[in-house]
């Protein structure tokens, strides 16, 4: 068990009950799976069930879940793209102003879900969410790809470098995680779902560490008055060490020994995910 946990019958006002634990560990291990065959870092899979532990925060809980979801992505995507091979990575060569722009529009986002109404952010991580789907399945080049399905490793097609403020923005401001933009639009720009998804690590790293030290600075339980809660800044500790102690292992296994998946059924899977994450979001 994750230490600071608290394992009572009931959940006490800001605690975390046994029941939480579990559903904590299980999503952890579900990020973990995320993580390595979809690029999701943790963000916006684990955004839903830390909404629902925090719930005693009322609104404020879409928030914590953000900031808690940004750290969960640091590992993760840090862990991820450490065991990634290099051959994959070769692609973002050159990419630097890529990356200091995503942390730069990461750190913007950051701040100003610190400040933005509770409200705001749910409903617009549910409306990007949903639009997103409704682009993936309509518009030709992610499941119906206009390039040859293998990009050939020499010619890679990286993404501009000016995507990369509006994009870091408006992940951490929801807290999905640079995924949810990077893996479709790597798509189209003719890489597999293999190399997209793997790709998407270190993009959604360069944009979860400035929005995780957003997070962690500043005042503690948004609240006041949850002490039960181990929040640093907007990050609940508990939580996101209970969604790491699941996922960890998991990107250890499976980048060893990942999984063959055709790459229509992976572009298919992918979407199916980002529809239940919204269906979760609102129910």
């Amino acid at each position: 068990m994750v230490p600071g946990i608290g394992c009572g019958r009931r959940r006490r006002a800001g605690g975390v009950a046994c029941v939480d634990v579990v559903a904590l560990l299980g999503i952890g291990l579900l990020t973990g799976v995320t993580t390595v065959l979809f690029g999701f870092g943790g963000g916006f899979v684990a955004v839903p069930v830390v909404v629902w532990t925090d719930s005693a925060l009322g609104a404020d809980a879409i928030r914590v879940a953000t900031a808690t979801s940004a750290l969960v992505m640091v590992v993760n995507a840090a862990f991820a793209t450490a065991v990634t091979p290099r051959r994959v990575l070769a692609a973002l060569r050159g990419g630097g102003p890529l990356l200091v722009l995503l942390g730069v529009g990461a750190a913007a986002g950051a701040l100003a879900a610190r400040h933005a109404p509770a409200g705001l952010i749910r409903w617009a991580f549910v409306a990007y969410v949903a639009l997103t789907v409704v682009d993936l399945l309509l518009r030709p080049g992610f499941l119906r790809p206009r390039a040859p399905a293998e990009a050939a490793p020499g010619t890679p097609r990286p993404l501009p470098a000016a995507v990369g403020a509006p994009v870091g923005a408006v992940a951490a401001f929801l807290g999905v995680g640079g995924s949810v933009m990077t893996v479709p639009a790597m798509r189209r720009a003719g890489h597999t779902m293999h190399v997209a998804t793997a790709l998407a690590n270190p993009l959604t790293l360069a944009i979860a560490l400035p929005a995780a030290a957003v997070f962690l600075g500043g005042s503690g339980d948004p609240a006041g008055a949850h002490p039960h809660l181990a929040l640093v800044g907007l990050v609940d500790l508990r939580a996101a060490g209970a969604l790491l102690l699941g996922a960890l292992p998991v990107i250890a296994v499976l980048r060893r020994r990942p999984p063959h998946i055709p790459d229509r059924l992976y572009a298919w899977t992918y979407v199916a995910l980002l529809a239940a994450v919204a269906v979760a979001m609102v129910l």
